[in-house]
């Protein structure tokens, strides 16, 4: 904790850490943490009860409001967040329930272009891949709509299988939307998408803000007219102005990554639609859904041949390892992907790693940065 940090007493509600003060109590000298409350309110916390107290996590740039000491102030949001959570998985069991009832869209047996589009793959496919493969199809030629999430590391061939998936719906005429949490992913995807479908009638749009306002309200034209089979986007895919004329399978990539409100979008986009989610990471919440059965799960553990595990080392921060991690990389003609976790001082840190790797040729990106400039 850093002075000045907002923390979170399990009694007391949310405070301003303050730092520690030494103070004199019955002859004995003790620490203790100083956690301000609201109208300048002090609360000293023994150093041995500091488990009470944790760092304040919160979503959004919004500052959350500090608690008043001596009030009845914190129950009251506890009680707030547990009957909105309660109301939450209610939701949620109703409309898992609701899926379980309602007849989707049964997809028809695989076509010859199916089996000509999977022969088409350059890689050689893992059995993982396979069986996943397999299962989401029984899932979409199944009366009931699939909910099915497909687990795997990056790199071990998800997209391909979810690709699989669109074209099995796109060769049926369904619209299929791909949902995914950030700008530049959604350009990858629809890279990869243009490669794959080159050779047959498939038409994509891409909604994200690498695209300009007319080329979007275009493409929304397009959407609704379904005169588009496949749109990939980010969050922009799930604003009201959005308007599918058949969608039949919505695919969404790690949905952890996007907030409650996306959500609750996300949930009134899936209530008679196949759905395939892909994850690197499940979050528990969503892993816990799959093993007690509310959502089907596929893994895909096997990596593709070829395919080096990957080495993590966790360590502090020394240049020396830094500047010889960087010089192997580009020793073997690769490219290092430096991230770091605050955009005011971004450019002083790319200064440095240039004066340690002058060879290296270095740009920047960062979230605030418009569009074309990213």
């Amino acid at each position: 904790m850093n002075q000045g940090d907002f923390v979170v007493h399990d009694t007391h509600g949310i405070g301003v850490y303050r730092g520690i003060e030494q103070l004199k109590i019955d002859e004995t000298i003790k620490d203790l943490l100083v956690i301000e409350y609201a109208n300048e309110a002090r609360f000293y916390c023994p150093v041995d009860q500091m488990d009470a107290i944790q760092v304040y996590v919160g979503t959004g740039e919004k500052k959350p409001r500090i608690n008043q000491l001596g009030t009845n102030d914190w129950n009251k949001s506890k009680s707030r967040v547990k009957a909105a959570v309660e109301e939450m998985a209610d939701e949620l069991i109703a409309l898992y329930a609701k899926r379980q009832n309602l007849k989707g869209y049964a997809f028809s047996p695989d076509s010859s272009w199916q089996q000509e589009f999977e022969d088409s793959f350059p890689h050689e496919e893992t059995n993982d891949q396979l069986q996943a493969v397999d299962e989401i199809k029984e899932d979409m030629e199944s009366t009931r709509p699939m909910d099915r999430l497909l687990c795997g590391d990056v790199g071990y061939g998800k997209t391909e299988v979810a690709l699989r998936a669109v074209f099995k719906a796109v060769m049926e005429g369904k619209q299929v939307a791909l949902l995914v949490p950030t700008t530049i992913l959604a350009q990858q995807h629809y890279q990869t998408a243009l490669d794959r479908f080159k050779k047959y009638p498939v038409s994509i749009g891409l909604l994200s803000r690498f695209r300009s306002k007319s080329d979007q309200d275009k493409t929304l034209k397009e959407l609704a007219a379904g005169q588009v089979d496949l749109i990939i986007g980010t969050h922009r895919l799930l604003s009201k102005d959005v308007i599918f004329k058949d969608l039949g399978l919505l695919v969404v990539d790690e949905e952890q990554r996007f907030g409650v409100g996306h959500k609750e979008r996300i949930k009134q986009l899936k209530e008679n639609v196949d759905v395939l989610t892909l994850s690197a990471t499940p979050i528990p919440r969503t892993l816990h859904m799959s093993m007690i059965g509310v959502r089907d799960m596929s893994v895909i553990d096997e990596p593709p041949a070829g395919r080096r595990p990957v080495l993590t080392y966790v360590m502090e921060y020394n240049e020396a390892i830094v500047k010889d991690a960087i010089e192997r990389e580009l020793a073997r003609q690769g490219q290092v992907y430096f991230v770091h976790n605050r955009i005011h001082d971004i450019f002083e840190v790319s200064r440095k790693i240039q004066k340690l790797v002058p060879e290296a040729r270095i740009v920047v990106a960062h979230g605030r940065m418009t569009g074309q400039e990213l």
